[in-house]
């Protein structure tokens, strides 16, 4: 069966001037399972839509395989109760996967259910050296409003996140959407794999706070430039400056702060002493 994306539900609003009927438009939310070899990695609840690049944005910016090709192939299998993304990997691959097990069942987009130790949550990850690409302030300025220009599902429900894929002098040229915000930075990821664009030629941009499980699947993906438009958590700043990856924050309304590795946007700081 397949999922909508989308319901619409009556209801009532209380407001100042009085109450009224009310009818919503609202996103679905339904259990993902992550299959890999006939064993379930993740199960988490996630907009229906993309799930296919869902899947390999997950396989990816987990670890359990370093590009599609180590992917044999896959199936996407709709349920009653929810959707299973199947995979079978290549015989090289599963060590890692063994490594990144886990047994995920909770909150939306939660990137930490599950882990079966503190060693799992502060895990290895590459380091990028590159200084490029680098962007002007306008590209980083203008980034977070050129994503939520192509947010559809968020225009319809009011109620998704957006990710997206950024280069400089082109604006946001991919998006994804989901309830959850680590799902839909997965969908970016997996997408921009199916399509064959290297995610080291430009920037992500995400509509929600960045935290940990942001940079490190930012990382995984080979990206050094990270864009949200609310604030990093202190640990993920932390480990943006350790992996090399420029953390931009509070990006909109024509502004930014940078917290890391600014060397990669050509502003002038006149105003910084």
């Amino acid at each position: 069966m397949a999922h909508e994306d989308v319901e619409s539900l009556n209801g009532v609003s209380f407001q100042a001037e009085g109450t009224f009927p009310v009818r919503r438009t609202l996103p679905q939310e339904v259990p993902v399972a992550m299959v890999y070899d006939g064993t379930t990695l993740a199960v988490m609840m996630a907009s229906p839509q993309d799930v296919l690049d869902f899947a390999y944005g997950f396989a990816l910016s987990e670890g359990i395989v370093s590009s599609l090709e180590q992917i044999e192939r896959h199936e996407i299998a709709s349920h009653t109760l929810g959707i299973e993304a199947r995979f079978w990997l290549r015989e090289d691959r599963r060590d890692a996967l063994k490594r990144r097990r886990r047994t995920m069942a909770g909150p939306v987009g939660c990137g930490l259910c599950g882990i079966e130790s503190l060693e799992q949550a502060v895990r290895k990850l590459p380091v990028i050296q590159s200084t490029e690409p680098t962007f002007s302030h306008l590209d980083i300025a203008t980034a977070t409003d050129s994503l939520s220009r192509q947010q559809p599902l968020y225009r319809l429900t009011g109620a998704t996140h957006g990710a997206g894929f950024m280069r400089p002098g082109e604006g946001v040229i991919l998006v994804r959407e989901d309830v959850g915000r680590h799902n839909a930075l997965d969908k970016v990821i997996g997408a921009l794999a199916s399509e064959k664009i290297q995610a080291s030629t430009g920037a992500l941009v995400l509509t929600s706070r960045l935290s940990v499980e942001l940079v490190q699947k930012c990382a995984m993906a080979g990206c050094s430039t990270l864009i949200a438009v609310s604030a990093p958590t202190a640990h993920a700043q932390q480990i943006a400056q350790t992996v090399g990856i420029t953390l931009v924050a509070f990006a909109r309304g024509g502004g930014f702060d940078v917290y890391s590795h600014p060397d990669r946007i050509k502003v002038e700081l006149r105003d910084v002493p």
